[in-house]
């Protein structure tokens, strides 16, 4: 076959440092704008991003040719620079160490949005612990719970 031809999408998620409300209102537009400017800078496309105060949901397509922990490395570094330099004044943001990566069927593409699109309803009912602990299990990953909130 000439050529290569993916749709690698993917359901991202990571906390604040600390899991500190930082990301009020006012800043979540213009931060999900410029994660949208990271991922193409890798040739990719943020499709759609939300979250709450202490932590975002990126749902993303990517190239092939980049690792997906460098890809969220640098949405991590450069973001949180971006914050620290911006206007809001907001001293010492940073990102929790590790992310949840999950990836998504185009067939699922919508469902997935949509999950993201409502996180402020929906976190009415259940905490950032409890939903992530709910996305882990849904989607078969091994981890250590005792060393998840560390």
């Amino acid at each position: 076959m000439a050529g290569t031809y993916t749709n690698l999408l993917f359901h991202i998620v990571f906390s604040t440092k600390r899991r500190t409300g930082l990301i009020t209102p006012d800043i979540e537009p213009e931060l999900y704008a410029y994660i949208g400017g990271v991922i193409r800078n890798q040739g990719g496309k943020l499709l759609d991003a939300g979250g709450m105060s202490d932590h975002i949901h990126l749902l993303l397509k990517s190239k092939p040719n980049i690792a997906l922990s460098d890809l969220i490395r640098d949405i991590k570094a450069n973001s949180s620079k971006w914050i620290n330099e911006s206007k809001w004044k907001i001293r010492k943001f940073g990102w929790q160490d590790g992310f949840a990566a999950f990836t998504v069927s185009e067939s699922q593409v919508e469902i997935v949005s949509k999950y993201i699109k409502n996180q402020k309803s929906h976190h009415r009912r259940r905490d950032f612990k409890a939903e992530l602990l709910f996305l882990l299990k849904k989607n078969h990953c091994e981890f250590d719970e005792a060393l998840l909130w560390r």
